[in-house]
């Protein structure tokens, strides 16, 4: 990356951690749109770079917190999350080297999806889901997080149904994040695809991460926190249709 480049991403990553850190969601989504968009990394070298991001908000956030996970939610999550991050891995890898079109068309997609449900409130439930549930929506997860670094919105929904306190909520689902950007992160490197050097460069995000988390934690802003999930909505749904609609143009062979 340039320097014009790097000092972009680093604005990305910070505003995507500022926003993570209120909301519970959205740093994979909002940095990998940007990046989409920009063309500052190939999807794969951000997505590798967005794990590791994702693994120091996470790490920061869980610090304090980590007493309060729902360990046995948690356990049933990981246990679908891990196996079908694999196969989003390998589907990224495909993608990115045949069907490059096709790979912003779904991260597109995914975006638009993810923006629109997290835009509904959940209705709480009256009583907690099955196990067979967590199961479900953390095999999802998986999969968003092995093509993406995006596990998020599915699993958030879902949580965010669950009569369980906030608390406890947002610290498990942090801790599911940090666990398989893990995973992510050491199937990247046991499989010799690390971004080229100077694509590592955006790493130097990671004090820009921790200072947005800290920032965001210790002066939010004065808007209410239903303001703030719009904000954050709008953004991705754009940054979502943005990515899609050229694609599509270009799959079909028309001028976008």
């Amino acid at each position: 990356m340039s320097v014009v480049e790097l000092i972009g991403f680093l604005l990305l990553a910070s505003a995507a951690a500022y926003a993570q850190t209120l909301t519970g969601f959205a740093f994979g989504l909002i940095t990998m749109g940007g990046v989409g968009l920009t063309g500052l990394l190939s999807l794969p070298d951000a997505a590798m770079i967005v794990s590791a991001l994702t693994l120091v908000n996470a790490t920061q956030m869980l610090l304090k917190g980590w007493r309060d996970v729902a360990w046995r939610e948690f356990g049933f999550v990981m246990a679908a999350s891990i196996p079908m991050l694999f196969v989003g891995y390998w589907l990224l890898e495909w993608l990115a080297g045949t069907r490059a079109d096709l790979l912003r068309l779904i991260l597109g997609f995914v975006i638009i999806v993810s923006s629109l449900q997290l835009a509904r409130k959940p209705e709480p439930l009256a009583k907690q889901s099955k196990d067979g549930s967590f199961l479900f929506f953390g095999s999802i997860a998986g999969l968003m997080g092995g093509m993406f670094s995006t596990a998020g919105p599915p699993l958030v929904y879902h949580f965010y149904r669950q009569p369980m306190s906030l608390v406890k909520i947002r610290e498990t689902l942090v801790t599911v994040f940090a666990l398989n950007a893990v995973f992510r992160i050491g199937l990247v490197v046991a499989s010799g695809d690390l971004p080229a050097a100077s694509n590592l460069t955006g790493l130097l995000a990671i004090p820009a991460v921790i200072g947005a988390t800290y920032a965001a934690r210790r002066w939010p802003p004065p808007v209410p926190a239903t303001t703030m999930r719009r904000i954050v909505f709008i953004l991705l749904f754009l940054s979502g249709v943005s990515l899609g609609a050229p694609a599509i143009f270009h799959l079909l062979g028309a001028p976008p």
